[in-house]
C-alpha cells in the first residue's frame, strides 16, 4: 500500500504524518500488551508448572489420562501447545472474513485480546493437580493470542508505507520484548524472594501467571484507542470464513511467489515457535536447572532481542530483509545443533545459549513480517494477514507435536530439541528460492530500493 493510499484514510484535516505516527506509537503498544504473555507465561513458567501439575496427576507410569486418552505427564504440555494451535486454525478463518467484511477489526481485535488475557488470569487458579484445567486455559489463551495477533498484524501496511515497514515493524518487536523483560524482573524478584513476600513457590508461580493476563488486559487500551478502522472494501462478497480463506487462496494462487513465501515462513517459524514454547522444558526436565535460572535465560533473551530486533533492522535496511532473515535462520540452526550438547547442571552454557536465541529471535520474526507486507495486494490486507497467521499458526502444531512425540519415544528431551533442526534447515532452502522483488511487482506494489 503506498502513502496515498495512507493519506486517504487520514481523519479530517489532521497531519497526515502526525496521525500516522500517533497510530504507529498505539500499535506498538500492542505488543507491549500481549508479550508479556508469550514470555512469563508460555515461555517461562507454563511449560515447567503445567508439566510438574501433570506428573502430580500421573499413575504409577507416569501418564495421565485425559478423555482416557493415555498421555505421558512430560508431553502434555507440548500435546496442549498443538491442540490450542489447530483451535486458532479453525477459527481464524471465521473471524479474519468477518474483518473483511465490514471493516471493523477494532471490536474483533479487542474481544480476541480479552479472552486471552481473562483465560491467562485464570490461571491462578491451576494448583494441585489440576492438569486438565491448566490444558484448557493454554488452549483458550493460545487461540485467542493467535486471532489478536492476525489482526494486528493486519494493521501493518494501513500505519506504514513501504519505506518505513521493517524500521516500524522492528520497533514493535522490541517493544514486546521490553515488556517481556520489565516484567520477567518483577517476576525473578516475586519467584526467588516468595518466602518473604508470604507465598509458596507455587503461589508465586501463580501470582506471575495471572499477572501476565492482568498486564495483557490494562495495556491493549491503549492500542484500542489509538488504531483506527478503515472502511471495508466496496462490493466484496459476504463470504462465510472458510469460503473467504477458499477465495483467498484462490487469489493467491495467482500469485505463486506469495504463496513460497508463506510456505517457506510456515516451516521456518514452526522450528522458532516450538523452541518458545519449549525451551524452559528443555532446561528444566533434561538439563536440570531451576525455575530462578530459567529466568534469568529468558531475561537475557528479552534483552538482547531488544537490540537484536533493532540491529536486524539496521542490517535489513543495507543487505536487505531476505539475506538478513536467511543469515538468522544459520544462527537459529547452530545455536540448537550447540543446544543438544548442552552439560546438564552448567547454567553458564544455557545462558550462552540464551544470548544466542535472543540475538536472532526478533529480527528473523519483525523481518519476516514486514517483508511479508510488501507482498499484499492493495486493499486485501486482512484477508492476506489471515493467511499470513494460518501460516503463522497452521504448521506450527507439528513442532511441538514432534517434540512431543520424540521424547515419548525416547525419553530424551535432546532428541526432541535437535529434530527441530529441520525447520530450519528446509525454511532456509524455500526461502531462498522466492524472488522477492519480482514477488513485490507482481502484487502491484513499488518495489524498495533494497529487500
Amino acid at each position: 500500500m503506498g502513502t496515498d493510499t495512507l493519506r486517504s484514510d487520514a481523519t479530517g484535516g489532521a497531519d497526515p504524518a502526525a496521525e500516522r505516527r500517533r497510530e504507529q506509537r498505539g500499535w506498538y503498544f500492542y505488543d507491549w500488551a500481549c508479550s508479556v504473555y508469550s514470555t512469563s507465561v508460555l515461555t517461562v513458567f507454563l511449560g515447567p508448572y503445567l508439566t510438574s501439575v501433570a506428573e502430580s496427576a500421573a499413575d504409577a507410569d507416569g501418564y495421565v489420562h485425559p478423555l482416557g486418552i493415555p498421555v505421558r505427564a512430560g508431553s502434555f504440555f507440548a500435546y496442549s501447545v498443538s491442540l490450542s494451535v489447530i483451535v486458532a486454525v479453525l477459527v481464524m478463518p471465521l473471524v479474519g472474513a468477518a474483518a473483511d467484511r465490514s471493516g471493523r477489526k477494532k471490536p474483533l481485535l479487542a474481544a480476541a485480546a480479552y479472552t486471552g488475557a481473562a483465560a491467562t488470569t485464570a490461571m491462578f487458579f491451576l494448583d494441585g493437580d489440576r492438569y486438565l484445567l491448566g490444558g484448557l486455559l493454554l488452549v483458550v489463551a493460545n487461540a485467542a493470542q493467535s486471532v489478536a495477533m492476525m489482526l494486528y498484524n493486519s494493521y501493518l501496511p494501513q500505519i506504514a508505507p513501504p519505506e518505513e515497514r521493517d524500521a516500524v515493524s522492528s520497533r514493535g518487536w522490541a517493544f514486546g520484548y521490553a515488556a517481556g523483560s520489565l516484567v520477567l524482573i518483577v517476576n525473578l524478584v516475586l519467584y526467588t524472594g516468595h518466602d518473604s513476600f508470604g507465598l509458596s513457590e507455587s503461589a508465586a508461580v501463580r501470582v506471575c501467571l495471572a499477572s501476565a493476563g492482568l498486564w495483557w488486559g490494562a495495556f491493549a487500551l491503549i492500542p484500542l484507542r489509538r488504531l483506527r478502522d478503515r472502511r471495508a472494501v466496496a462490493g466484496k462478497a459476504a463470504l462465510p470464513g472458510f469460503r473467504q480463506l477458499a477465495a483467498t487462496v484462490r487469489d493467491m494462487r495467482r500469485r505463486p511467489l506469495t504463496l513460497a513465501f508463506l510456505l517457506a515462513y510456515l516451516v521456518y517459524n514452526d522450528g522458532i515457535q516450538t523452541v518458545i514454547s519449549q525451551a524452559s522444558v528443555y532446561g528444566s526436565e533434561e538439563l536440570g536447572l531451576g525455575q530462578s535460572t530459567l529466568i534469568v535465560a529468558v531475561l537475557l533473551v528479552q534483552v538482547l532481542a531488544v537490540a537484536g530486533a533493532l540491529a536486524l533492522g539496521r542490517l535489513a535496511r543495507r543487505y536487505g530483509a531476505k539475506r538478513t532473515i536467511l543469515g538468522s535462520l544459520v544462527a537459529w540452526t547452530v545455536t540448537l545443533g550447540a543446544g543438544y550438547f548442552l552439560p546438564a547442571g552448567a547454567p553458564a552454557w544455557f545462558f550462552v545459549l540464551a544470548a544466542g536465541i535472543g540475538l536472532v529471535l526478533g529480527g528473523s520474526q519483525a523481518l519476516s513480517r514486514s517483508l511479508f507486507s510488501h507482498l499484499v495486494p492493495p486493499g486485501k490486507e486482512a484477508e492476506y494477514f489471515s493467511a499470513y497467521e494460518l501460516s503463522d499458526r497452521g504448521m506450527s502444531w507439528l513442532g511441538p507435536l514432534l517434540f512431543g512425540l520424540t521424547y515419548q519415544l525416547t525419553g530424551s528431551y535432546r532428541d526432541a530439541i535437535i529434530s527441530l533442526v529441520a525447520f530450519f534447515v528446509i525454511g532456509f532452502v524455500l526461502l531462498a528460492r522466492v524472488p522477492v522483488r519480482r514477488a513485490i511487482g507482481d502484487a502491484g506494489n513499488p518495489v524498495p530500493e533494497r529487500i
